[in-house]
């Protein structure tokens, strides 16, 4: 979970003017960078803003542990997002299945390579916020939400599934399926970024799609590749996990593969987005005055 949401309770609790208005502005940041991850246009994510938080000032008082705090804000946010009229361009509707998202030779080929260079050649790709922001927004709004609620804003798969109102098996599916597919599309977009040294622009806004089909990979590698996000976070059974770690040991590109994979998902974990937007201060003033009269009828 966000501190900033275990503080704003914390903070919402001492009921004092500067408290409060302290209090709104971490629950505004919140809501926007959740807002920007999930749809990814600003002025639809200050208006997101707006609208939730007013909407749950009178929910706020009553509201005492920061994971109902959480369950609460995500599901209202979740909600208005969903009703925005612009979605993210190129973010295919439906889930994608396991093939889809399986390295390709070619794939697995470059890994290999990069991971001959050492950790200087991955600089460039840690610098690259706007181009992880992009990759979020390309997979599909079922995958992405998942991935947003668990890896970007730190809720357990338990919180993740009251939330979305989906059975927790379904979550971590789609959170493996998710990582997969930023892992991917980040990788495709990197592809039209020059290398260290180089002029560091896109040669393309929307660079194209890889048209390579999916390949089917040994029966080891794909067994594995369909349990990494258990394997990552340590659900696996100890024999489970120990045939999984004996298969990876034997297998070059499984490593290459997992250690971009986490990096992936470590980009995700450590992406911020802030709301520098003019209107905050003004509204973070009208929230907190509104909340302390609540507060007191």
């Amino acid at each position: 979970m966000r501190p900033e949401l275990i503080r704003a309770i914390d903070l919402l609790g001492q009921n004092t003017p500067e408290s409060v208005e302290e209090a709104i502005g971490l629950l505004q940041k919140t809501v926007y960078s959740f807002s920007m991850k999930v749809c990814g246009h600003p002025e639809d994510a200050e208006d997101t803003m707006q609208e939730v938080l007013f909407r749950s000032l009178k929910h706020l008082v009553k509201i005492q542990n920061p994971q109902a705090l959480a369950v609460w804000l995500y599901t209202v946010t979740r909600n208005r997002c969903w009703r925005m009229r612009r979605k993210p361009a190129h973010a295919p509707a439906n889930m994608l299945s396991l093939d889809e998202l399986m390295p390709s030779d070619e794939d697995l080929g470059s890994l290999l390579q990069d991971a001959g260079k050492g950790p200087e050649g991955n600089y460039l790709h840690a610098e690259q916020h706007d181009l992880l922001q992009q990759a979020i927004l390309r997979i599909p709004a079922n995958l992405r939400i998942v991935l947003v609620l668990h890896d970007m804003e730190d809720l357990t798969t338990e919180e993740v599934a009251l939330i979305l109102g989906l059975q927790q098996g379904t979550v971590r599916i789609r959170l493996h399926r998710a990582r997969l597919g930023v892992r991917k599309e980040m990788n495709q977009l990197l592809r039209g970024i020059s290398k260290p040294g180089e002029n560091q622009v896109l040669k393309s806004k929307n660079p194209r799609r890889s048209k390579a089909k999916p390949v089917k990979r040994p029966s080891e590698c794909r067994d594995l590749f369909a349990n990494l996000s258990e394997y990552l976070d340590g659900r696996v059974e100890p024999l489970t996990c120990d045939q999984m770690r004996g298969h990876i040991e034997a297998c070059p590109s499984c490593v290459a593969f997992i250690r971009d994979l986490k990096t992936a998902i470590d980009r995700c974990r450590s992406l911020q987005i802030s709301c520098d937007s003019a209107i905050a201060p003004r509204l973070r003033a009208i929230l907190t005055r509104e909340y302390l009269r609540v507060g007191v009828s």
